[in-house]
């Protein structure tokens, strides 16, 4: 059984990639209105995922530029949607939560499992690694 913190990883994975996949033309809480119709209603996994989602929108240009400042040797337009929001998911925990970093890097890993390609775990392991020494979180 899933614990809900990943659960509510999970679908703030979800609102932000739909969000970025939108055009530009819908914020997270219409994203999160939009997805109430696809789930189990209106509930405490969704509210604190709208609550995650915002708080990461509101910095995903600053993590953008934190990203590309770790990723040696590759340009951002280089890493995938999904890995990178998975890594913005990850930088926010880092710097904003007292979340144990390896518990943060364990996370991120289980959405890359999840959501991403066949290189994502590798890809984001050692990127959050870096951030997470970089933030003396490890």
């Amino acid at each position: 059984m899933l614990r809900v913190e990943s659960k509510i990883r999970a679908r703030a994975l979800q609102l932000l990639y739909a969000r970025e996949t939108g055009g530009g033309v819908l914020t997270v809480g219409e994203v999160a209105r939009r997805a109430v119709t696809f789930s189990d209603g209106r509930g405490r996994v969704l509210e604190r995922a709208e609550e995650l989602a915002r708080a990461i929108a509101e910095r995903s240009d600053e993590f953008d530029s934190e990203i590309a400042d770790t990723v040696d040797n590759w340009g951002l337009e280089r890493v995938g949607l999904v890995d990178r929001i998975i890594l913005w998911i990850g930088l926010y925990e880092l710097r904003f939560t007292d979340c144990p970093g390896p518990v943060v890097i364990d996370e991120a890993l289980r959405l890359s499992h999840w959501f991403g390609g066949s290189k994502t775990p590798k890809f984001v392991n050692g990127v959050l690694d870096k951030m997470a020494r970089g933030h003396d979180r490890l």
